[in-house]
């Protein structure tokens, strides 16, 4: 008896042959993508670049720019601080940018995976049932046995596969992946911003926590010179001008407070906001600008691989490699399609009946279409991919001088840091012995009180301006290791 399984054998087999066929022979029309050569360039600067950038003055600390030797993974813990380091892991941790750049690479990973199954036949299993009156008075009955009144069973499996002839489905998978790795970099990229900012913003906090207390001290100085003044006035000692200007002094220093205040409590809601947290949940720092060490030696790697390094910019080469496959995509859709069908299935009025002998059925079909005209709109969008891969080659080439910009400003602003902290380092050291030379004198009888409140508040100033110029080359140093593209384990 022949078996009744042959015909669901047969779709089948045909279905995994012509899978096979398709895969293997078909072509892949559009360009192929090859990767971008890196750019020729010997120098970030448009000089050699410095050895390192420092001075002579206690607080500022050489730093060193290396021409070999890769960045450290956690390059932040060369800040050699561990109140910042659990900050740093909070915020990788707890960040919703993060977290959501995260789902978005999930979900472009699983479009791509979704896509692969054009590379397989599609089966689909239907079972109906139903019961039948015919109209014998009409029609003639359409059963064997001439029963007007029946129940009917159809169970089918149904094979459809569409070829991929010239590449089209290949290519966008190909194009699902490249913007899969394009999102994987702009995540590494956030993850450096992230911890950049995060970097920024305990610096900030820092320096302007110093500030406010410095300000402080000018203020009350300020108003102590005050009363000396009002009082030496009384005894005939000063003139109403010279009280008029320390009143003046007094209240520069006092306007100096809030626009401080308002600064550092911006800041202090920015980091809760990098951390995951609301601002009310802002967390209070421990750290002063003395316990953050100052990185010394940082590897600048050789410019021309700087491409290979920057998220951004290995995102901007994905995205390049994913408009590359679109044009493949457009050029096949303008080609013939085939579509090959086949189905097998059996009928019977009795379930026990189903698969026996006779009732079984089976067909094997195919299609060849093209589309004859359209309005245009098949060629169109081919032209419309062709500008998008020129827009996607414009925008690479953009994000790679926006690189090297980045590093040479970086480098720039870290050495003119080191100049200005070396002033300031200097102007503090001078305002301090002013103060010092001040103190003897008082001691000695030479000046009054008001020329000590007087080098007193000149010291604080110096100091401000010193704790600004620290800050900011801690700040610009994290920056800079953003710009080289860092790295990070996570």
């Amino acid at each position: 008896m022949r078996d009744p399984r042959q015909p669901l054998n047969t779709v089948l087999r045909l279905g995994c042959l012509l899978t096979a066929a398709g895969l293997l022979a078909a072509c892949t029309v559009g360009p192929d993508f090859h990767r971008p050569a890196p750019p020729k360039v010997g120098s970030y600067l448009p000089g050699a670049v410095p050895a390192g950038a420092g001075g002579t003055a206690p607080d500022n600390v050489p730093q060193r720019f290396l021409a070999d030797g890769d960045i450290p993974e956690q390059w932040w813990q060369a800040y050699h601080s561990p109140e910042l380091d659990g900050l740093v892991a909070e915020a990788l941790q707890a960040n919703p940018d993060l977290a959501a750049a995260k789902a978005t690479l999930r979900q472009v990973g699983e479009m791509a995976a979704a896509q692969r199954g054009g590379y397989f036949p599609q089966l689909q299993g239907s079972f109906d049932a139903s019961r039948q009156l015919n109209a014998t008075g009409v029609l003639s009955p359409t059963l064997g046995s001439g029963e007007p009144l029946f129940n009917l069973f159809t169970p089918q499996l149904a094979v459809s596969f569409v070829p991929d002839l010239f590449g089209g489905n290949r290519r966008q998978v190909e194009s699902l992946l490249a913007q899969a790795d394009a999102d994987r970099f702009e995540l590494d990229a956030t993850y450096l911003t992230l911890v950049n900012n995060v970097i920024a913003a305990v610096v900030q906090v820092t320096a302007l926590q110093e500030q406010v207390h410095e300000a402080g001290r000018v203020v009350s100085l300020a108003g102590d010179a005050l009363a000396v003044m009002r009082h030496s006035e009384s005894l005939g000692a000063v003139s109403g001008a010279d009280v008029a200007l320390q009143e003046t002094a007094l209240a520069q220093a006092q306007q100096a407070l809030p626009p401080l205040r308002h600064q550092l409590e911006v800041q202090r809601h920015q980091l809760a906001v990098l951390l995951g947290r609301l601002p009310a949940d802002v967390p209070t720092l421990v750290t002063r600008l003395d316990d953050l060490a100052l990185p010394t030696d940082i590897p600048l790697g050789v410019p021309s691989r700087l491409v290979e390094r920057r998220p951004d910019v290995l995102a901007a080469e994905a995205q390049l490699h994913a408009a590359t496959a679109q044009v493949g995509v457009s050029i096949a859709d303008l080609l013939p399609q085939l579509t090959i069908t086949g189905g097998t299935g059996s009928v019977a009025t009795q379930m026990s009946d189903l698969f026996r002998a006779g009732t079984g059925f089976w067909s094997v079909g195919g299609s060849l279409s093209q589309t004859l005209f359209a309005g245009g709109t098949l060629w169109h969008r081919k032209k419309a991919a062709d500008a998008a891969l020129d827009a996607a080659g414009a925008t690479y080439r953009a994000t790679v001088l926006t690189a090297f910009q980045n590093v040479a400003d970086c480098l720039h602003a870290l050495i003119t840091d080191a100049a200005a902290l070396e002033a300031a380092s200097r102007a503090a050291g001078a305002a301090q012995t002013s103060l010092d030379i001040t103190r003897r004198q008082l001691d000695l009888g030479a000046v009054d009180g008001l020329a000590l409140m007087l080098a007193e508040q000149s010291d604080l100033q110096a100091r401000i301006t010193l704790v600004q110029a620290r800050a900011s080359r801690l700040a610009d140093t994290a920056a800079l290791y953003q710009a080289l593209g860092g790295r990070l384990a996570y």
